[in-house]
């Protein structure tokens, strides 16, 4: 009752288990009686006698796991019918398999949008901000090369385009280091946890990227403007 099995990205993930040592499962210890490869439904096997004592169900079953030959929708819910006109088994929850999963989407999960769209938020206005002071502090820096260009006959627009563009090129490049670290960073994941997946969706990558590119070029305006704004005499005699 105190043997338990696990796979072998459970044995590596923690300390470097080995066959005999011991591992703590809900405050108790088990003895490891064998290491089997990961993906075959689970990562740790304890006896279901011991488990359904843990949970306070000593013999007696928790779930029942039913397949059913034709999984078409209207099929399923004959079953659904059938077991709840069996007496003693009005009172169960009956469920599909994609409606328990579907209670763990982000629209079932209380409060997780909001959190989401606080942090996105939060990522925009920090994005803001970075490229705000960088690009104004880089106007100030280049306040006679400015200078130059209006005395050469630069106009106000021209001077917008060139902050503007040096803003969209130095976005597009993060963009594209962000994007490349975000696989790599995938990558290493799914290496380290090889039973879990990591999505990264074409739909996303393009809303994070959309977001960034206007987050720098909004944060460029008061700079690019100020930067226009520029007398061409004063801007030639700043030291």
């Amino acid at each position: 009752p105190n043997d338990v099995i696990i796979d072998n990205y459970v044995a590596r993930r923690d300390k470097g288990y080995h066959v005999g040592d011991t591992i703590q499962i809900f405050n108790h210890p088990f003895r490891i009686s064998g290491i089997v490869e990961h993906g075959k439904g689970g990562s740790i096997y304890v006896p279901i006698r011991t488990l359904g004592a843990f949970d306070g169900a000593e013999d007696n079953a928790s779930f029942f796991y039913v397949k059913a030959d034709n999984p078409s929708p209207q099929t399923l819910n004959l079953i659904r019918d059938e077991i709840h006109a069996t007496p003693g088994l009005s009172q169960y929850m009956v469920e599909t398999l994609d409606e328990v999963l579907g209670q763990m989407t982000p629209e079932h999960l209380p409060g997780f949008n909001i959190a989401l769209r606080v942090v996105v938020s939060i990522a925009f206005i920090v994005g803001f901000l970075v490229i705000f002071q960088s690009m104004y502090t880089a106007v100030l820096e280049r306040t006679r090369e400015i200078g130059i260009l209006k005395s050469l006959g630069a106009s106000k627009l021209y001077i917008v385009n060139v902050v503007l563009r040096e803003t969209a090129l130095f976005s597009i490049a993060g963009i594209i280091v962000g994007l490349i670290l975000t696989f790599v960073i995938k990558a290493v994941l799914n290496q380290r946890y090889p039973t879990l997946p990591f999505p990264v969706e074409v739909p996303w990558m393009l809303y994070t990227a959309a977001i960034a590119f206007i987050g720098a070029m909004l944060g460029a305006l008061y700079p690019a403007w100020k930067a226009a704004q520029k007398d061409p005499i004063d801007a030639l005699a700043y030291e």
